[in-house]
């Protein structure tokens, strides 16, 4: 009889530790998930900047667009139509559930810096699922937006980052 308890007492820790295993990978899925969607949307605003490069000084944010802001919704030049529809994309207008949009990372939010010397820093910044380190201070876009209950000091924020280089052709 005892051996029969002490056998169910090894299976029901083995079966705890396993339950723990998936709950960790599930959470780690999900931030796969949402880098994956980070790095699209960073890649496309990069692109569109890179694209209309004569007028690339205009695609500056002075606020981060995406969660909690509303869209621009200018269509008469092709940075507002840029912008409008990046924000869109950050919110996650892609893909809709009962009226929500819910096609991209949770508190996506992106902005477009001017370094100087025709180059400009595109970040993408979201809410982490658990807490981590924060990003490096120069990275400024979503700074104090993701602190909570369970994260402090910018360790739920996560940031990507690229250079968009305009060269000078004149």
């Amino acid at each position: 009889m005892i051996e029969v308890l002490v056998t169910i007492v090894i299976l029901v820790i083995g079966l705890l530790g396993l339950a723990g295993l998936q709950a960790r990978l599930q959470s780690s899925e999900m931030e796969a998930y949402q880098r994956a969607q980070a790095l699209v949307l960073l890649s496309d605003m990069a692109s569109r900047i890179a694209t209309n490069r004569v007028n690339a000084a205009s695609y500056v944010t002075t606020t981060p667009l995406g969660v909690g802001m509303a869209c621009p919704t200018g269509t008469s030049t092709p940075q507002q139509v840029d912008a409008g529809q990046w924000c869109n994309a950050l919110q996650g207008a892609a893909e809709t559930s009962s009226g929500n949009k819910v096609g991209a990372m949770v508190g996506g939010r992106g902005c477009v810096e001017g370094l100087g010397s025709g180059e400009y820093l595109v970040t993408v910044a979201w809410q982490g699922l658990t807490p981590i380190s924060a990003p490096p201070s120069s990275v400024t876009c979503g700074q104090n937006l993701y602190n909570g209950s369970h994260c402090t000091e910018d360790r739920c924020r996560r940031a990507i980052t690229t250079v968009v280089r305009i060269g000078d052709l004149t």
